[in-house]
């Protein structure tokens, strides 16, 4: 199953990091949060990914270019310009990075790498924010749901797009972005998607949070998949000084790979 990651957006609450790398970009330990969310599909024998690239890309295309080069040891042979990698520690994945565009939003991003995901079910997720989330669940939870989409729904304080449900709910009806207060559930991201769910993405303004969302909805075509473990967005300096503590401290909850 593929896994499309969008990468492409500026990060600006978190511009001390973002001013010169994109948001996925930003280390916890020291690696880019992006290798942690795909070591946590991996982990799930989900391998292939679609990364959507945007603000400062090449930066994103510059990391997996140089993977192998990065871990592993080398030794560089001046005389006649070669180099030996010892002991590489490379990941089975197959990483497709498409330029979908500086200015272009969440929706958009999608609808721009459709031609690469074909014709099955796939994942989708943002490139900033990990969980402890069972995805072989997730994913044997939107099969039996039958609907185009289903997202994860999650609790934390109260930032992002609410989703209405009842205690027994599982099919989603009214979406409603940033609500006010705290305590819903709301749109955690880690997707589950049937292409066509991109018939509702109109062009490179559409939002895929706004109306794809509420039209899937109102069509009832959107499922909600009620996590609720561990997860954590990086959306501003303090929430990466969270999870860098965590996993400093070694109890990273979303760490489920060996």
């Amino acid at each position: 199953m593929k896994v499309v990651l969008f990468a492409g957006g500026f990060g600006s609450r978190l511009s001390e990091e973002t001013a010169v790398r994109p948001k996925p970009m930003v280390e916890i330990g020291e690696q880019p949060i992006l290798w942690h969310i795909m070591k946590i599909y991996a982990h799930y024998g989900m391998t292939d990914f679609i990364v959507c690239c945007g603000y400062k890309g090449n930066l994103i295309k510059d990391y997996f270019a140089s993977y192998s080069l990065w871990t592993a040891d080398v030794t560089f042979d001046l005389r006649d310009n070669t180099m030996e990698l010892h002991g590489r520690r490379t990941e089975p994945w197959r990483v497709t990075l498409v330029d979908t565009g500086i200015e272009t939003m969440t929706g958009g991003r999608l609808r721009r790498v459709r031609e690469h995901i074909g014709a099955e079910t796939f994942c989708l997720t943002y490139g900033d924010g990990v969980a402890d989330i069972d995805l072989a669940e997730l994913v044997a939870f939107h099969r039996e749901q039958g609907t185009l989409a289903t997202l994860t729904a999650v609790q934390p304080e109260g930032r992002f797009g609410a989703v209405l449900l009842q205690d027994d709910q599982t099919l989603i009806e009214h979406f409603r972005e940033k609500p006010e207060g705290d305590g819903a559930w709301v749109n955690g991201g880690f997707f589950v998607l049937e292409p066509g769910a991109i018939d509702y993405i109109d062009g490179d303004d559409t939002v895929w949070e706004l109306e794809p969302l509420r039209n899937l909805a109102r069509d009832r075509q959107l499922s909600a998949y009620k996590h609720g473990g561990f997860w954590h967005p990086m959306d501003t300096i303090r929430d990466r000084a969270n999870l860098q503590v965590m996993w400093e401290d070694g109890h990273a909850p979303w760490k489920v790979w060996e």
